[in-house]
């Protein structure tokens, strides 16, 4: 990818005698926020096991890093840029709905979101990156220490994501000392469809659409492009139906 931005513990208990109990379906039965959070921290666990045998440390190199296969719908980025940064964004797609129209699908009323800076653990553990996009999504943001932080993870902030006109993403890769990238003002370029495997949102939402943005003027930083991927949730209902006027969906992404 080229581009300039962007415990489960066990318990064990020994009885005289094992009683006789009625089968369960463990997987139906644990709720999909503590499934998907579960699945996080033993895969972290197994990294953390892994890197012990490691003769030396992971290298956060961003030059290896490629967009993922359910991108082949979106244009490749210019060839004359290179990978900055990898965010984990966590926050919520904005709708909006015509009380007198409620078969009318919702309109997209852009996006806000806070962005966490997983640049080196997508480089060093892709897979991990990816749960642990998911497993954001369980969480609220304000649930982290000041928002300095993605639970369950101890990433940091590195920017936050809103839109400045119907039409404007802007990317503020500059709102803390540790991370001084620019701001980036930016428009679609295109979009394809989440792949349909894609994970489903905190009400069982469908995922947003992967993206390719572009700068727009006043970009800082040498920032050129953004690309949205790895979607989880965000999707609006099909029609307004019993819906407000305006309303979230909860969401996360790459």
């Amino acid at each position: 990818m080229h581009a300039s931005l962007l415990f489960v513990s066990a318990l064990a208990a020994s009885v005289w005698a094992a009683p006789t109990y009625p089968k369960i379906d463990a997987g139906a039965s644990i709720p999909d926020n503590i499934r998907t959070v579960s699945e996080y921290f033993n895969m972290l666990a197994s990294k953390v096991q892994d890197s012990r045998l490691l003769n030396s440390p992971p290298v956060c190199d961003l030059s290896k890093v490629s967009l993922p296969a359910g991108a082949a719908g979106l244009p490749s980025p210019s060839p004359d840029l290179h990978l900055r940064h990898i965010a984990i964004g966590r926050g919520t797609q904005n709708y909006t709905c015509n009380p007198a129209e409620p078969s009318e699908a919702p309109k997209a009323a852009g996006a806000l979101a806070t962005l966490f800076n997983a640049s080196c653990l997508v480089a060093t553990s892709p897979q991990l990156a990816n749960t642990l996009t998911r497993a954001a999504l369980h969480f609220e943001v304000g649930q982290s220490a000041g928002s300095e932080q993605l639970a369950p993870s101890n990433i940091g902030l590195s920017g936050v994501h809103f839109f400045t006109d119907a039409t404007t993403a802007l990317f503020k890769l500059d709102v803390t000392p540790a991370l001084q990238l620019g701001e980036l003002p930016c428009g679609k370029n295109a979009s394809a469809d989440a792949p349909t495997d894609a994970p489903k949102g905190l009400q069982g939402e469908g995922a947003v659409a992967w993206l390719k943005l572009i700068a727009k003027q006043g970009a800082t930083g040498g920032l050129q492009e953004v690309f949205r991927v790895e979607t989880v949730g965000g999707s609006a209902p099909a029609t307004c139906n019993g819906l407000p006027n305006a309303f979230e969906v909860q969401y996360s992404t790459q």
